[in-house]
C-alpha cells in the first residue's frame, strides 16, 4: 500500500487517528489539534507536554520500533 502525501490526508482524521494510538500507549497530548492557521498546508498542532509524557511518548515509539 503507499503512503498518502500530505495533500491526500485529511488533518481532521490524522488527528483523530494519532489521538487514538496515543490513546492505547497512555500518552495524551492536550493541545492536539489541526492548526487552523494554515488550511492549505493541512498541519497537524502537536502542542507542548510535560517530561513524563515526552518520555512515555518516547518509551511507546521504541517499543514500536523494530529491532536491527
Amino acid at each position: 500500500m503507499a503512503e498518502a502525501t500530505a495533500q491526500d490526508l485529511d488533518p481532521f482524521t490524522a488527528v483523530e487517528s494519532l489521538r487514538e494510538a496515543l490513546h492505547q500507549v497512555g500518552v495524551v497530548l492536550p493541545s492536539l489539534a489541526v492548526d487552523p492557521a494554515s488550511p492549505s498546508l493541512r498541519l497537524v498542532e502537536l502542542g507542548r507536554v510535560r517530561a513524563d509524557v515526552a518520555l512515555r511518548l518516547a518509551r511507546a515509539l521504541q517499543q514500536g520500533s523494530p529491532t536491527t
